[in-house]
């Protein structure tokens, strides 16, 4: 029974330190596979995050979470990017949509040693409040469109 339990355990452990499929396009997503090692794309992302002048407000990670448990799972992270004066524009336009700030970043490691960056644009985050935020909502979205994938371009250019 013992050796049957010790079995169990080793595969449940093992299994999750393999890599899930990679992150694909999806309706509404950017996607950037780099060659990038996931510590510098965490890296390099804070410092493009400052660099664009926006607010690095949340981060998470399941691969943090689980190291401090002793469990090795791939890394990765996502990063809430928002500033308090597009939290005033969109609150302005539409409560509701308060619930989608910050705007997320989601940082995945690759198999291959490299990373993956993606994104919901902003302008599809926002989309199921333009009936109510209307043109200041919609305006918001698009200059957010513009600043995540400056954010985006400096963290992964080579």
């Amino acid at each position: 029974m013992r050796v049957l339990f010790s079995g169990l355990v080793a595969l449940i452990v093992t299994s999750t330190v393999a890599f899930a499929q990679p992150l694909e396009p999806r309706e509404g997503w950017q996607v950037i596979n780099t060659d990038l090692t996931f510590p510098d794309l965490v890296s390099r992302m804070e410092t493009a995050i400052s660099a664009e002048k926006m607010g690095l407000v949340t981060q998470a990670s399941a691969s943090k979470g689980a190291r401090a448990q002793g469990i090795g799972i791939p890394g990765n992270r996502v990063m809430g990017v928002y500033r308090n004066d597009f939290a005033r524009r969109m609150l302005a336009a539409s409560v509701a949509a308060g619930i989608e700030a910050p705007i997320r970043f989601y940082l995945a490691e690759n198999e291959a040693g490299g990373s993956t960056l993606a994104w919901k644009t902003p302008s599809f985050v926002f989309a199921p409040y333009l009936a109510e935020g209307g043109d200041a909502l919609q305006t918001l979205a698009i200059e957010l469109d513009v600043i995540f994938v400056a954010i985006a371009q400096r963290a992964t250019a080579q």
